[in-house]
């Protein structure tokens, strides 16, 4: 499938599956269908980039794809399975972090990425903490030191001075956006779980997390 197509449906599928969400009773089924199928067809882009980025780079990529899709199944199941979604996307996330890990070094822009992204990540959590049930305050603690060092590194990857060896601008520049992106996604998703709800809680969160997804995808391409 071409380029424009690809997106197209993607759109399509991410619309589809925020629709879906909001749907009653049988209706979900919509939602059910769409949102793996999304995720899928935005790994494809990892897949079939053209130069793609080192190959171990993509294999981490697409591993953390294919976890993200099983957490969204675990995650719109009809039971509460929400501790495996949970653990589901921070392997994915172990995954990115394989992947925005490799070549980095020290230097500003890993320190300016800790400093912004863990003020963030903390600031959140103190935030959430009351709303949190005690058993979940340890795996959600996890999640997020997890969540925030994937962003950290994705960004300090993009801000790296000078630029690391075989990467390409346009490509860390997806892979910062996108990880950015997620953090957004899983602040609301948590602030909706815990916080006592969010309005239009499913256009937030999953135009986000898509968007996130797309940015990490398109970060496999050599030209991005």
């Amino acid at each position: 499938m071409r380029s424009p197509g690809r997106a197209m449906l993607i759109v399509a599928l991410a619309v589809a599956a925020i629709v879906g969400a909001g749907l009653p009773g049988n209706g979900q089924w919509l939602h059910w269908l769409a949102k793996p199928l999304a995720t899928l067809l935005i790994a494809s882009i990892a897949w079939r980039a053209v130069p793609p980025a080192a190959a171990g780079y993509r294999r981490a990529v697409l591993a953390g794809m294919a976890l993200s899709c099983i957490g969204d199944i675990a995650l719109m199941l009809p039971m509460d399975a929400f501790v495996p979604g949970l653990v589901a996307f921070l392997l994915a996330h172990l995954c990115y972090i394989v992947a925005f890990r490799a070549g980095l070094g020290g230097g500003g822009g890993l320190i300016g990425a800790a400093l912004l992204l863990g003020a963030f990540a903390c600031g959140n959590v103190v935030a959430l903490w009351p709303h949190l049930p005690a058993d979940m305050r340890v795996p959600v603690l996890a999640y997020v030191v997890v969540l925030a060092l994937m962003a950290i590194l994705a960004l300090a990857r993009h801000w790296a001075r000078p630029a690391l060896p075989g990467v390409a601008r346009a490509g860390s520049a997806w892979a910062a956006g996108g990880a950015v992106l997620f953090v957004a996604s899983d602040c609301l998703l948590a602030w909706d779980r815990f916080g006592g709800g969010l309005p239009m809680a499913s256009l937030l969160v999953l135009s986000t997390y898509y968007a996130a997804q797309y940015g990490i995808a398109r970060s496999v391409g050599r030209r991005g």
